[in-house]
């Protein structure tokens, strides 16, 4: 990941290989932001005039190169709107100010150094700065693509952004060295769980992500339990296992827990990780099947949130478990039909083998409520029906309690992820009555994002709190990068669940 740093130099002599400002849409044009006053003055006062010159006017996103005056040690200048100029006396958002870093940050790939100098007010600011800078320099590059793109001996024009230097923070004001040491660490995890979506999928498996998951414990001091295929079949989780059993590949089901010795709430996190999703015995369609490595990002997102929490030393434990499988058709595939004991007593019919993250959710929400968390979320790409209700870029918000389901909505939305709540309408329940089973695991066509979530309902805990994140829609990014997001793995509901566990540890939810 690129390497982050806080610096008091100005603008203008600073020594990288280019210096970013902000620019923002005004009444009359572009508007050249707070922070960049040494720039425009070595342009003499004329920097938004050649802006404007140049066809620049401040809209989110946009990008404008151009060569750096005399008065200047970067040989380059990258001008990236922030949006619609905000109100006299109002700052500019943080996600805005994030968005744009990352803007920045994509359009500098192959560089080695660049100075961020947009508006930083605050701590906060910097730390959304610090982080969309992070985020947007990310670039999947597994070893062998580039020790090949190097073979030549010529420049690596497609890494990511070596070194940023955050130019307008207080390097020795402790509250903007902890924003800047909290965005590199969050940003890292992110990365982390998109590297995760990214693997192809004959490179991860249930075992592999297991194993990972096992080496990050050695590394960050946490408590990793794996059940393999024997015990998953010893402790009745039928859920898994049903789902599992097609494969040549096994499923596991790994408990990764993070504890603090001053905690007082605990929360407990389940993520979906089907490593590859064929759709079993109900095979998916041609042109379905090309993405479907991404269907364990549930999983990812909480083996990094779990990581996140003990990097920041969280006053809160905090257990993720991941449920993880690969759904492939066989002849010891779980059939249309079948019913399936899963853990905890409760029986499922399967009348269509590809909705199966429900199955393995299931058993890892029973297993999760035994050990009584204040608080359960589940994380899954679960339902496409989900992003035909709200898009690529939202995930959907379900829930057991109204209070909690807002508050992770409210979440969401304060660290930048778009988010939606959602209801879990009791009518729909009768659609999964089953002849020979306690419930099916299908129901009614119209509302089926809902009725997973209400599938999901029926294996948490009474008495405990639990959230459902459906994030079908932006787990797996398909088209052209925009800010930070990049093509392919997103890191969906990474910062959610961090910032969820942030305000659990500090007392905030109740």
């Amino acid at each position: 990941m690129s390497a982050l740093t806080l610096s008091t130099s100005s603008a203008a002599t600073l020594r990288a290989d280019a210096v970013v400002i902000g620019v923002a849409k005004g009444p009359k044009g572009p508007v050249v932001a707070a922070g960049a006053e040494a720039v425009d003055k070595a342009f003499d006062g004329k920097l938004t005039a050649v802006l404007e010159a140049l066809g620049a006017t401040g809209g989110e996103g946009e990008t404008t190169k151009l060569p750096a005056p005399s008065g200047l040690k970067a040989p380059v200048v990258l001008a990236v709107g922030l949006g619609e100029a905000p109100a006299k006396d109002e700052g500019f958002a943080h996600e805005a100010l994030r968005r744009a870093a990352g803007s920045a940050a994509r359009a500098l790939a192959g560089s080695k150094k660049a100075a961020f100098a947009l508006p930083v007010e605050d701590a906060d600011a910097a730390g959304a700065v610090a982080e969309g800078a992070l985020l947007g320099a990310y670039s999947y590059r597994p070893a062998r693509n580039a020790a090949a793109a190097k073979k030549d001996g010529k420049a690596d024009k497609g890494a990511p952004l070596a070194e940023i230097a955050l130019l307008g923070g207080k390097p020795r004001d402790k509250a903007f060295k902890a924003a800047a040491e909290r965005a590199a660490t969050v940003a890292e995890e992110v990365n982390r769980a998109r590297d995760l979506v990214n693997m192809p999928p004959n490179e991860l498996d249930p075992k592999t992500f297991a194993a990972a998951a096992q080496t990050a414990g050695k590394e960050f001091g946490l408590k990793v339990e794996v059940l393999d295929e024997k015990a998953l079949l010893k402790g009745g989780f039928g859920g898994i296992m049903g789902v599992g059993r097609g494969s040549d590949a096994p499923p596991r089901l790994v408990r990764i827990g993070y504890t603090h010795p001053k905690a007082e709430k605990t929360l407990a996190l389940v993520g979906k990780g089907i490593t590859y999703d064929s759709g079993g015995i109900s095979l998916k369609p041609a042109g379905h099947n090309e993405t479907m490595k991404c269907d364990m990002a549930g999983a990812a997102a909480v083996f990094a949130a779990v990581v996140s929490a003990a990097r920041l030393g969280l006053k809160v434990n905090v257990t993720g478990w991941l449920a993880l499988a690969e759904n492939m058709p066989s002849g010891s595939a779980t059939r249309p039909g079948d019913v399936l004991k899963m853990y905890g007593g409760k029986t499922v019919e399967v009348l269509n083998t590809d909705a199966e993250g429900r199955l393995v959710l299931g058993d890892a929400l029973a297993r999760a409520s035994e050990e009584n968390p204040d608080a359960i979320v589940d994380v899954a790409t679960l339902t496409g029906a989900m992003v035909l209700a709200l898009g690529n870029r939202t995930f959907g918000v379900m829930g057991n309690d109204d209070a909690f389901r807002t508050s992770v909505y409210e979440i969401a939305e304060e660290v930048g992820e778009q988010a939606w709540p959602m209801p879990l309408p009791g009518e729909l329940r009768k659609a999964m009555d089953s002849p020979v089973a306690d419930f099916a695991n299908m129901g009614e066509r119209m509302g089926s994002g809902l009725l997973a979530g209400i599938f999901l309902k029926e294996f948490v805990g009474e008495g405990i709190a639990w959230a459902h994140l459906d994030i079908a829609g932006p787990a797996y990014h398909e088209s052209a990068p925009y800010g930070y997001t990049p093509k392919g793995g997103t890191g969906s509901a990474v910062r959610t669940l961090v910032r969820l566990a942030e305000h659990t540890a500090a007392g905030d939810l109740g």
